[in-house]
């Protein structure tokens, strides 16, 4: 004791609890949790211990190198006016397994279909001009390998709603521009294709949670999202939290676009070593999304050093938002240098004819992110054609208030953006979309005989024809608070004249 006082040290203590013992049982109880542990000692204990093992092998081994995409593969699809102008691609769930058309979203967390459907968007081909099947509806009870998730669920948000913790849990999420999709929670099994990480490509189901959305509104209900939305946040409820949770592959997932508007989507690719990266930062002290720092931009040699912002990652969004006064000064200068003839349309008055061999030159544009990274946009101009006939490239950027920016799908052209949440990075390189992990092998079909992969356990849960759709703006607004990952740091204080012991209980998970 006098040694510790003579050098003004703290001595720091945890008491560490087993997840299966008395004392874990009594704390779960007490937080109105029935949890079920094996005995200590028994052959049921000893498989937990094992499955938990190989889990984190997996994980921190062979997953490393192991890519995950849909079963029909890793393509993704534009269809412009007539879906809302954002990316979508096929995702097979269920038992027998049933196809659906998901809109992307990297802005919000939940996957859901239509299902059960009082208010839905049409799912008939004939709506669709771009369609050649009709879409499909969700129906739990037609699936074998369906649940409900239920109110005493650790993802179950929506709990305290409940008359019954044993009740199915309900859903709400509210995007903007009064875009809203509701419904019951389910849990289910979502078909996969993998390869590497020293494996031969396979079938994997993974269990996951899905919406059953039945009553949509806003541009959902028109058309942008008629088959469901895959929300690719950093959220629990989000696929690449659930894969990375499962074991599969890294909390992490990419996407490219190329610049004729098809692309590929790859869960548990953290990039290659040669991309450049920058950090996500917390919003309102929060990690709630992907938010990134940008500090400044430049549009040909003139750039313009304000006190810079944050900007959500969305690709949900169709196009790019700047603070309302950084885009005043932007579009200031961005119009003094584009030599061509302008013409504004409704919402676009940065719009300006072709010329005769096609689009305008058009100036470079660069932000530069946080620790000095340098992002490239590849072209910010959209084609139009007017009501007058005329050929028209607009500037694919509005003014948003609030303070913050939104970098939309229109800036991600041409590039592989990694999403990398275990490391807390965005990550960025040129491609054209076909270089990834040989992505024009033959992708296998869904197979009974699949290797299946649980959704974790609570405990594990804590630590058409010619009708048109306005394009999708930014689908969920940064909100004051978020249920997403907050990290927390905490501040050791110096202890001048005493011993300060600190008892920490650690709960501690098996994977």
């Amino acid at each position: 004791m006098s040694l510790y006082t003579q050098f003004s040290t703290a001595l720091y203590s945890s008491k560490l609890v087993h997840r299966f013992s008395e004392e874990a049982v009594s704390y779960w109880s007490s937080k109105g949790k029935n949890i079920t542990l094996p005995k200590l000692g028994s052959l049921e204990h000893i498989k937990v211990l094992l499955s938990s093992d190989l889990k984190r092998q997996k994980l921190k081994l062979g997953s490393q190198d192991r890519l995950l995409i849909p079963s029909q593969g890793s393509e993704t699809f534009f269809y412009g006016n007539d879906m809302g102008w954002l990316h979508y691609t096929w995702i097979d769930i269920g038992t027998p397994n049933v196809s659906f058309l998901v809109a992307l979203d990297a802005g919000s967390d939940l996957f859901w279909v239509p299902c059960r459907c009082i208010q839905c968007a049409p799912l008939s081909s004939s709506y669709y001009s771009m369609l050649d099947r009709d879409l499909s509806e969700y129906e739990p009870s037609r699936s074998s390998t369906s649940k409900p998730l239920s109110c005493s669920h650790q993802l179950c948000e929506l709990g305290l709603n409940c008359q019954s913790p044993n009740g199915s849990c309900p859903y709400s999420v509210n995007y903007s521009e009064n875009t809203s999709s509701s419904g019951l929670l389910f849990e289910d099994q979502l078909y996969l294709t993998s390869s590497g990480g020293g494996a031969p490509e396979g079938s994997i189901q993974a269990q996951v949670i899905i919406g059953c959305g039945s009553k949509q509104s806003g541009s959902d209900l028109d058309g942008s999202a008629p088959d469901g939305l895959l929300g690719l946040g950093p959220g629990k409820l989000a696929i690449p939290s659930l894969l990375a949770r499962s074991g599969l592959v890294p909390h992490s997932f990419s996407y490219c676009f190329d610049n004729s508007y098809s692309g590929r989507m790859y869960f548990g690719d953290q990039g290659p070593a040669t991309q450049r990266s920058t950090t996500f930062v917390p919003y309102k002290g929060e990690y709630s999304g992907y938010f990134i720092e940008v500090e400044d931009y430049c549009i040909g040699s003139f750039c313009l050093k304000q006190n810079g912002f944050q900007a959500q990652v969305d690709s949900g969004s169709s196009f790019t938002y700047l603070p309302s006064e950084d885009y005043k000064l932007f579009v200031a200068e961005f119009d003094k240098q584009m030599n061509a003839t302008r013409s504004g349309i409704e919402k676009f008055p940065y719009c300006y004819k072709a010329r005769s061999h096609g689009q305008p030159d058009v100036p470079s544009i660069k932000f530069k992110f946080a620790l000095n990274q340098s992002f490239v946009i590849e072209n910010p101009m959209f084609h139009i054609i007017d009501y007058q006939g005329d050929d028209l490239y607009c500037l694919g950027i509005q003014p948003l208030d609030g303070g913050i920016g939104i970098i939309g799908q229109n800036f991600m052209m041409g590039y592989r953006l990694v999403f990398d949440w275990e490391n807390l990075k965005l990550g960025w390189s040129h491609s054209n979309c076909q270089d990834i992990r040989d992505s024009d092998r033959v992708h296998l079909t869904p197979s009974p005989n699949s290797a299946v992969n649980p959704l974790p356990t609570n405990e594990q849960q804590r630590t058409p024809g010619g009708h048109a759709v306005v394009p999708a703006v930014a689908r969920r607004a940064p909100e004051e608070s978020s249920a997403a990952l907050s990290v927390h740091i905490l501040y050791n204080h110096y202890c001048k004249t005493s011993l300060l012991l600190l008892h920490l209980t650690l709960w501690l998970p098996f994977w």
